[in-house]
């Protein structure tokens, strides 16, 4: 493969070489990881930064719909936007239906629109362990916006916001009141909250939810890297379009003030921290796995801990010892 040719196309914003770029970038194979390295450190001089929006919900709440009225949106605009859809992978076979961009019916045919759905494989988070050098790749290629959704809601799911400039939360109408407030792990990483539906006769039942989350964001300590007013709930109607613009320009206000105060590059370099501790955190735990003794004496501890015969946190203690030991 030849990597130069290929991070020429990919600047050069051609679909077809981003999607070989995405493929190369996401297999585990040992080869494809070295020219994944190269290509990645070929690009990374192009200083090209998109806006980076995730995009969390429950499942139902609309994020397909949402995210195509959204992407069409922004196109009429002018904006190249990429979609990447991170599906869930199953348990027991590992596979994956990645049909957010069948969902995505309008928005998939786009000219400037790009979307991949990517399996989510064992990954907490429901972000797949490569989307962040993916999105690398999508800034590369020339998009003003890459949109990050992820498989659901919950604490493990604010992975996202290790990614992403601006995090929203999709929710449903009657989906809470002011107690969710407690729920700090995924509201406390929130830039803004999208109360969904807001159309028909769930009209005024999405105006008192998102009066709801108004208040529970209330009770939340104020971020140093929000301006005044934000967090903030909104309503929108991804079916009929509403509140979709008003959204959009609050998200550029955030994002303006953040570049100003110098707090947009600052969370992009923890970000990066982040990403360098975790990639180091995983690649020993391959080099773990990849030593056969190591393996045995792991399964052996592992058979010990299912019978009762050892605590798991002792077989641990004992496995990290050996690590300690091996030269």
């Amino acid at each position: 493969m030849d990597i130069e040719d290929l991070a020429r196309r990919v600047t050069a914003g051609e679909r077809r070489a981003l999607a070989r770029a995405i493929t190369l970038i996401e297999s585990n194979r040992a080869d494809h990881r070295a020219l994944a390295l190269q290509l990645a450190d070929r690009l990374s001089g192009t200083g090209n930064q998109a806006l980076r929006l995730g995009l969390s919900g429950t499942p139902g709440v609309g994020k397909s719909t949402f995210i195509e009225s959204f992407g069409n949106m922004l196109t009429e605009q002018g904006l190249r936007v990429a979609v990447l859809a991170v599906d869930p992978s199953s348990a027991r076979s590992g596979g994956s239906i990645l049909g957010d961009k069948t969902r995505m019916e309008t928005l998939s045919r786009n000219p400037n629109a790009f979307i991949r759905p990517s399996p989510s494989q064992s990954e907490l988070g429901g972000v797949a362990r490569r989307t962040r050098e993916v999105v690398a790749l999508c800034e590369a290629a020339g998009f003003d916006v890459v949109l990050i959704e992820t498989v659901g809601v919950g604490q493990s799911e604010t992975m996202v916001a290790q990614m992403s400039d601006i995090f929203l939360l999709l929710l449903a109408p009657a989906g809470g009141d002011e107690l969710q407030g407690v729920k700090r792990g995924i509201m406390e990483i929130a830039d803004m909250i999208l109360v969904n539906k807001a159309d028909g006769a769930l009209k005024p039942v999405a105006t008192r939810t998102c009066a709801d989350y108004a208040g529970a964001l209330h009770l939340l300590r104020k971020r140093p890297e929000d301006p005044e007013g934000f967090p903030k709930a909104m309503t929108v109607s991804a079916v009929e379009g509403e509140g979709l613009r008003t959204a959009w320009e609050e998200m550029q206000t955030l994002a303006a003030w953040r570049r100003e105060t110098g707090h947009w590059q600052a969370r992009r370099a923890r970000q990066s921290r982040h990403w360098f501790e975790e990639e180091v955190r995983l690649g020993l735990l391959a080099r773990l796995s990849g030593s056969p003794e190591m393996r045995a004496r792991m399964e052996a501890l592992g058979t010990r801990v299912a019978e009762g015969d050892l605590a798991p946190a002792a077989a641990a203690h004992e496995m990290l010892a050996l690590l300690d030991a091996a030269p």
